[in-house]
């Protein structure tokens, strides 16, 4: 058996077109892009969820869109990863219809669910037992010692807080577990921030009161961000790094996404998946495949109004 190695992508949701296009493209071309490297999971949530966390995402989804997504994605072997890591949920949210809908639409054994608080998280593990459990970065746990604890609880993964990507006493001690850690390699986040844990909740008091006209004010927020602003964070990982963590037993990376530019989602993808003389090939085909998506979208709409 092969020794693969997963990505686990952002947005399922709003990049839906660009994930499952890079999929398809995986599976047919797959000397474009580094060896054994597969699709882990697509993370995030469904417009209007107020279990979501991490970033905001308002707006409305019907049964019907929730129903195709999780079809396109699960038809193709890969799990959607639902972000419910909201800090702020309490006994009063846990019977909201809408998200109860997703979790039973979801319910087929191959779905994920990242989690944040002890509340919520008992109450999918009572209900929905059939998903695999992750424990959220959005913890923001950097003591070694707690992280060590959490790895002995019962999740599936365990996903590293970005400001122990670069420290080797931390990495060498989770050699032992490294199939069940997974790395953000490309946080754009500035490091050691003391707001962090406040932006979060920022985010999660918006998304429960469907409010996003005030942004949060971090000091060093950007209007505009780009991959480059990544790659110049001291929690990046490099292409050439990255042979180091697999070498370790690492087989599990997450990309950011969420909130961000389209675009700069695309160029992380070429950056970390694509082999460099494939990627003006990939980009292309990818460009290509989503403007024939958005014509038949249109077209079908312009049916729909006849």
């Amino acid at each position: 058996m092969e020794d693969y190695i997963y990505w686990h992508l952002p947005g399922f949701s709003v990049f839906r077109d660009l994930n499952s296009t890079l999929i398809d493209v995986m599976q047919e071309y797959p000397n474009c892009f580094y060896d054994n490297y597969r699709v882990g999971s697509v993370y995030g949530t469904f417009p209007g969820a107020i279990w979501n966390g991490g970033r905001t995402v308002l707006g409305f989804c019907s049964k019907n869109e929730i129903e195709r997504t999780i079809q396109l994605y699960n038809s193709k072997n890969v799990p959607m990863r639902f972000t419910w890591t909201n800090p702020l949920i309490e006994e009063r949210h846990l019977n909201d219809t809408f998200c109860n809908l997703i979790m039973q639409m979801a319910d087929n054994g191959q779905n994920q669910v990242l989690v944040n608080t002890d509340i919520l998280e008992k109450y999918l593990r009572k209900n929905y037992p059939n998903f695999k459990f992750i424990s959220s970065t959005t913890k923001r746990i950097t003591d070694p010692d707690k992280l060590h604890d959490e790895l002995k609880k019962d999740y599936f993964m365990v996903v590293l807080d970005y400001d122990m990507n670069h420290n080797e006493e931390v990495l060498k001690g989770l050699e032992p577990m490294a199939d069940r850690v997974e790395i953000l390699v490309d946080e754009i986040c500035f490091p050691n921030c003391p707001n962090r844990l406040k932006h979060y909740r920022d985010e999660a008091m918006k998304q429960l009161q469907y409010e996003v006209s005030k942004p949060f004010p971090c000091p060093n927020r950007q209007e505009k961000k780009t991959f480059a602003d990544c790659m110049n964070k001291p929690a990046f990982i490099s292409k050439d790094q990255m042979h180091d963590y697999i070498n370790r037993g690492f087989r599990n990376f997450k990309l950011v996404g969420r909130g961000l530019p389209q675009s700069v989602v695309v160029d992380s993808y070429m950056y970390f998946l694509v082999k460099e003389d494939s990627q003006v090939f990939v980009k292309g085909e990818l460009g290509k495949r989503l403007l024939d998506k958005a014509k038949k979208r249109e077209e079908l709409r312009k049916s729909v109004r006849r």
